[in-house]
């Protein structure tokens, strides 16, 4: 024993490395269809909306000045970020157990007895209590908060993901807002000037006082109207505050008409297996399935002894200058097992939870595709729908147009009551505010399929 050494010790620690005790991991069959449906164009395998910047997919210049600020100030981005590089200390904490703690020391010890002044000089290197792990429970523990970490970091590309989807929903919302008021502003003077109109007729005995009252309450159902498109606009900007993390941004280029907006709304969506590896979410669910499956290992390993070590190898000598002569080696050499024997059930407890865990884990795994595949398949519903639902939609409000100038000439000559006047200008105000809604709504199921396909982390 008096020629061990500490690079021996080591080899011995390396070569009794990790009888694992882990499971196979045997990942579930994804849920998934072959294809999307009728909604979805032909797939082709390399046709993905993911593979779109989110600079491509929008191409309103205010629009990337907002998600740009938003990627560098939003508080929930920073929060996944840091995160991350919590959960990665984490991990470098428990797989820094599955090595040694190499450590050097040196003393002096001096005590006097009998009138005589005594002096202990020593130096050396020693290794800590280190456990062997020769049933695989440091490497299980070291596993899961591998898979954990990069759990972390899919969750951090979903935030991103969704924070892009989150500010260009915002700024459609504000869009809308702001064109429905300015809709809004236009009818409320038109009506305005009926209502001055009708005042006048009435002054003049042409027209009854029932005209009065109804172009009174269309005005004022206006008036009303406005205030909550006020609301509208301010709440939208209040939303890309807080989204951007900067309060009212200045410089910003001048934002585009929503019918003149440059999203892509007919975006590629590939196959349905594609999601298993572009969606962040379901890599995230996949990697806290492996981890759970480690777990297992770890819990299973505690049923077995634990062999933990500790040595040193050093001089001692009460002089210096003769203190690394071969007399005055000292070593040490304490091993150590641990059997558990009785805790009440507690590891059994342990490794039944860790199974639960697993199998909960698979779930979520499973309800993660199974949404991912709802989300995609619900936007290419919209897709196939929402263009000729807005075609349809210009139609009405052409009609609604045509008829109110007509009505307004039988109107003029006395050939219709103001009751039919009424009614053809309230409908081509809710056609026009209908046609906005619309297309604000395509823009948002576009966003939320490109969301849904795995888009929104290139910038490219």
């Amino acid at each position: 024993m008096s020629n061990i050494r500490i690079p021996a010790v080591l080899a011995v620690v390396l070569l009794l490395d990790a009888c694992s005790l882990t499971p196979v991991l045997e990942k579930p069959l994804a849920p998934l269809p072959a294809s999307y449906g009728e909604a979805a164009a032909p797939a082709s395998p390399a046709a993905n909306a993911a593979d779109l910047g989110w600079q491509a997919m929008f191409g309103d210049p205010r629009l990337r000045a907002l998600i740009d600020l938003a990627l560098k100030n939003n508080r929930d981005l920073r929060l996944a970020l840091l995160n991350v590089q919590s959960v990665r200390a984490q991990f470098d904490i428990q797989d820094s157990n599955r090595l040694p703690t190499l450590t050097a020391n040196a003393g002096l010890v001096k005590q006097r007895a009998a009138g005589v002044v005594d002096s202990q000089k020593s130096a050396g290197l020693g290794i800590s209590a280190f456990e062997l792990d020769v049933f695989g429970r440091v490497a299980a523990l070291s596993e899961s908060a591998f898979a954990r970490y990069l759990a972390s970091d899919e969750n951090r590309r979903a935030v991103q993901i969704s924070l892009v989807g989150a500010v260009a929903d915002a700024y459609f919302a504000q869009r809308l807002a702001e064109e429905q008021l300015q809709l809004t502003d236009r009818t409320l003077a038109d009506w305005q000037r009926s209502l001055e109109l009708a005042r006048q007729l009435k002054s003049a005995r042409q027209r009854s006082g029932l005209d009065v009252a109804e172009a009174e309450g269309q005005v004022a159902t206006a008036q009303a109207d406005r205030e909550a498109r006020l609301r509208a606009v301010a709440l939208a900007g209040n939303a890309l505050d807080l989204l951007t993390g900067v309060h009212g941004p200045d410089g910003l280029p001048p934002g585009m008409a929503l019918d003149q907006q440059p999203v892509l709304v007919q975006l590629p969506a590939g196959l349905p297996s594609d999601l298993l590896t572009r969606r962040p979410d379901i890599r995230q669910a996949e990697q806290a399935l492996v981890a759970a499956n480690a777990d297992i290992g770890a819990a299973r390993a505690a049923f077995f002894p634990q062999i933990s070590l500790t040595a040193s190898l050093g001089y001692a000598s009460p002089s210096l200058s003769g203190m690394f002569d071969s007399g005055n080696r000292v070593w040490s050499f304490a091993p150590q097992i641990t059997q558990p024997l009785f805790n009440h059930g507690r590891l059994r407890a342990e490794l039944r939870l860790a199974e639960v865990r697993t199998s909960a884990a698979v779930v979520e795994y499973e309800k993660a595709v199974q949404t991912a595949f709802r989300e995609v398949a619900d936007g290419l519903a919209g897709r196939a729908t929402y263009g000729r639902q807005l075609e349809a939609q210009s139609r009405v409000v052409s009609s609604a147009a045509r008829r109110l100038e007509l009505s307004r000439l039988r109107y003029d000559a006395g050939q219709d009551s103001r009751l039919e006047l009424l009614d053809a200008q309230r409908l081509l105000y809710a056609a026009q505010q209908t046609q906005l809604e619309l297309r604000r709504n395509e823009f948002g199921n576009a966003v939320a399929l490109y969301k849904a396909l795995g888009g929104g982390l290139r910038t490219e």
